[in-house]
């Protein structure tokens, strides 16, 4: 049985599915979106949000611990994934209520392409068919799990377990050192845990700016936790450490123990058994598979969200969700990612934009950096700040900016200023000459865009 044909059929209502959903019914096309799970996909229901939530309550725990306990937190974040009392999972039905209510006809199952233009589904122990004029893949990821010895022993953690824990556990192994890992070991080190983070690299968030990953190992340790860097997990014992802590053996021949073992090494997207061989696209793995965010493989496929790259952020899935709708219509768009904002929410936050100095030095700008010392300025002075930077690049021979980082209170904001920037080409003088308010985070950067403006050549 084939379905009425509709304009765009969305296979994934995560947070690139349901915004390619909602910009294309806004646009009065007609659409179908199928999901297996989570109407709203991870970032509302086990990422994003409630790991926000118990950062929150770990930082008030941290301030006052008799009046911020971990039951607490736990409840604060299950009402913000809207899970009851004694259940398990998150309720994903106001994502599911708003997509009808805006027009979509909703499939909770399974979603292939069957052939170009077409769309199977299976649900409810049935299948059939959907045609529509653009078929939107947004399968998202699911945490990696390699492949160690011992490990299925364990039963380990993904950011499922960690996020939707109700009970502390005794002690926590984190195995990953990017923004996954460092939000909920400071999650549960703040609440009293005993944790240890392991990364195989020499340091922590080694996609970030190399100044944000001192601060967020100055942060973790300053929390109380353990980090090993520059080893990994080889083998895996259950229960055979203290107290019945499960063990794993590292690369240079130590061990680590926790009584929860959180995976935190990377993200997988899977598009194998997608069928997208029916236009013409190999997602197979035996030839390269871009995810270069370009987001049309071929007339009427389109691929958003993680496994279309070039990164994995929730805003970057909502912005390719609506741009591969318009792009789809006509709109003559192309996707920018030259300013695509990063940001973990630990205390300090961390965040940045652009390219490093090392980077820009590579694509041949004639880069330089200015950094300011975060506790040396007036706003550190008023916060009592122990850590932080900010620090611009600038290339010298366009006057703009062209990248940024910043560990500081409120950077995940602060940062913005620097994203519209790059993103306008904004010129050195201009941002020098706003008004930032004081004491602000701002404020320190008006001192560095200034520092900048007087060291590039003026414009002839």
């Amino acid at each position: 049985m084939t379905d009425r044909p509709v304009d765009f059929a969305i296979i994934g209502a995560g947070p690139a599915g349901e915004a390619a959903a909602f910009m294309a019914m806004a646009r009065g096309a007609s659409v179908a979106v199928i999901e297996q799970r989570w109407f709203g996909g991870s970032c509302p229901h086990i990422g994003c949000v409630p790991s926000k939530s118990l950062l929150h309550g770990a930082a008030e725990h941290a301030a006052n611990p008799a009046r911020y306990d971990w039951s607490r937190a736990s409840a604060r974040r299950d009402f913000m994934v809207n899970r009851a009392p004694g259940t398990a999972e998150p309720d994903d039905a106001s994502h599911v209520r708003s997509l009808r209510e805006a027009g979509a006809t909703v499939w909770r199952g399974t979603g292939r392409v069957a052939d170009r233009g077409l769309v199977e589904v299976v649900h409810d122990g049935r299948a059939h068919r959907i045609a529509a004029t653009n078929v939107v893949v947004a399968t998202g990821s699911t945490s990696r799990v390699p492949s160690i010895p011992g490990l299925d022993a364990i039963q380990p953690w993904t950011n499922e377990q960690a996020t939707l824990a109700r009970e502390l556990p005794r002690s926590l192994l984190v195995l990953g050192g990017g923004p996954t890992g460092c939000e909920l070991a400071q999650v549960y080190a703040r609440f009293g845990v005993p944790t240890t983070v392991v990364q195989s690299g020499p340091r922590l968030a080694p996609t970030d700016h190399p100044r944000n990953s001192e601060v967020i190992l100055a942060a973790l340790v300053r929390d109380g936790a353990e980090v090993r860097l520059n080893v990994r997990a080889t083998a895996a014992h259950a229960k055979a450490g203290t107290g019945g802590a499960h063990v794993i053996d590292l690369s240079d021949g130590s061990t680590a123990q926790g009584h929860a073992v959180l995976m935190a090494v990377g993200r997988v997207t899977t598009l194998d058994d997608m069928g997208l061989e029916a236009y013409g696209v190999d997602a197979s793995g035996r030839t390269p598979f871009p995810r270069d965010g370009r987001l049309r493989l071929a007339e009427g496929l389109w691929l958003i969200g993680d496994p279309a790259g070039p990164e994995l952020h929730t805003h970057q899935a909502h912005y390719q969700g609506e741009m591969a709708v318009r792009m789809a219509l006509g709109d003559p768009v192309q996707p920018d990612y030259r300013a695509l904002p990063r940001a973990t929410y630990m205390d300090p936050e961390a965040a940045s934009v652009g390219l490093t100095l090392d980077q820009a030095r590579e694509q041949g700008l004639d880069a330089v950096e200015f950094v300011a010392d975060f506790t040396k300025t007036a706003r550190g002075y008023s916060v009592e700040a122990q850590l932080g930077h900010l620090t611009i690049i600038v290339d010298r021979a366009t006057r703009t900016l062209v990248g940024a980082a910043m560990a500081c209170p409120d950077a995940a904001a602060a940062i913005h200023e620097c994203v519209l920037a790059i993103r306008a080409g904004v010129d050195l003088d201009v941002l020098a000459d706003t008004i930032h308010a004081f004491p602000s985070t701002s404020r320190i950067l008006n001192g560095l865009f200034n520092d900048a403006a007087r060291a590039a050549p003026a414009r002839v």
